[in-house]
């Protein structure tokens, strides 16, 4: 009798063992936006001849999150700067929606090891301190940041497709932003990260057509913004889109395979990557010989194309990423269409579509092309341009990614 109470009292401890809930798991950071950094010498603004720089200005830049968090963190860059860069006062908050005001009670001020101030040495990074402030996933954030100055030539990223602000003076603790001037590029801003306890962010690296060129500013219409909108905040979404970017050969910033570790295995919870490269390479490689444009010394072959494709499925690969790559678009009509070109389009489609060992691919060329004309884009899709896409086009190659990648 007793050894069978010691057993049924045995059993009552374990049950309420078991019934315990498991330990959830610690809370980590996850990429949640970004833009990929770009040299001085490359063009920030319409027409200008350098990025620019700024004196005694403070710039509030507007940018949507994907997934949301508890706590906030803002990644800002110096890495092509030619000096130190000093940032005399910091503030994020949540964007009012309208020429760059704060909702007010909403911002809290941003701290560098614990300081109010900060200075990026050049060619660095710098984080800023964690910050408590619930961000719900698709918000857009408004990140003010007071430049005494003189910046120099700054770390900007070309296309931004969003409107941002630049005022005199601190204004950075101001809910309604006096500005001087608007922008559309980003400036010393290249990531933003939010603490959760599911950290898992995909990247969307390419050229103009990840970037969202001539999509509608303050829109969020470039494709990985539909799939973050389709994702609804269960994955962040971190755009590594440089216009005007290849996957071999430097040009618009460092090539792809350069800058395939700091624009995406950096990033904080980063579980996939998405490729979408080749079409700069095909352009430039193949296109008419014109004097701004001089003919390529090597233009790439389909295996040049499909190895580095390799590279960067092996590198992935090595860090326990999912690497999921896209077809490459038609552009006929664009300035640097050509048909050898868009032959060697069609090789490197037909053998991404057969595997190549990637985790998967998604048909871009067969969403965007024109049954008519296959080497063109179709009506409705392409902008006056025949290279990019319109809002609609882009919204398009966002319901095209398969959400099954993303259980």
């Amino acid at each position: 009798m007793r050894k069978r109470l010691t057993i049924v009292a045995l059993a009552a401890v374990l049950g309420i063992a078991a019934a315990k809930p498991a330990p959830s798991a610690p809370a980590a950071w996850t990429g949640t936006w970004g833009a990929s950094p770009l040299p001085a010498n490359l063009v920030a603004a319409p027409r200008a001849p350098i990025s620019p720089s700024f004196t005694d200005t403070t710039l509030r830049q507007v940018v949507r999150v994907s997934a949301g968090g508890r706590q906030v963190r803002v990644r800002f860059s110096n890495e092509y700067g030619a000096q130190p860069l000093r940032i005399g006062a910091a503030r994020v908050g949540l964007s009012a929606g309208k020429d760059g005001a704060v909702l007010p009670g909403s911002d809290r001020p941003l701290t560098f090891n614990g300081a109010a101030t900060a200075v990026i040495p050049a060619g660095a990074p710098l984080y800023s301190d964690p910050v408590d402030m619930p961000v719900k996933p698709l918000s857009s954030l408004a990140i003010s940041v007071y430049y005494p100055g003189p910046t120099g030539p700054c770390t900007c990223h070309q296309t931004g497709a969003a409107t941002s602000f630049a005022g005199a003076g601190d204004q950075t603790a101001a809910a309604l932003f006096n500005a001087a001037s608007t922008f559309t590029y980003r400036a010393f801003l290249s990531g933003v990260e939010v603490l959760t306890p599911a950290p898992r962010t995909v990247v969307a690296l390419g050229d103009s057509l990840t970037d969202g060129a001539v999509s509608t500013p303050d829109t969020n219409s470039r494709w990985p913004d539909r799939l973050a909108e389709r994702l609804g905040g269960r994955w962040g979404v971190v755009n590594a889109g440089i216009s005007g970017n290849r996957l071999l050969i430097g040009g618009a910033g460092e090539p792809t395979l350069a800058r395939f570790d700091r624009d995406v295995l950096s990033v904080p919870g980063v579980k996939a990557v998405i490729v979408m490269i080749g079409t700069n390479d095909l352009g430039v490689g193949y296109g008419p010989v014109t004097p701004e444009r001089p003919a390529s010394p090597n233009p790439p072959t389909v295996a040049d194309l499909l190895g580095g494709y390799r590279q960067l499925l092996d590198r992935a690969h090595a860090h326990g990423l999912k690497v999921y790559v896209t077809t490459i678009m038609p552009f006929e009509g664009a300035v640097y269409w050509s048909a050898q070109g868009d032959a060697i389009r069609q090789a490197v489609n037909d053998a991404v579509r057969k595997g190549g060992g990637f985790d998967g691919y998604v048909d871009f060329d067969a969403v965007w092309r024109d049954p008519a004309h296959p080497a063109q884009i179709k009506d409705g899709y392409h902008a006056p341009d025949h290279l990019h896409g319109t809002d609609a086009g882009y919204h398009a190659l966002g319901d095209a990614v398969p959400l099954a990648w993303f259980k």
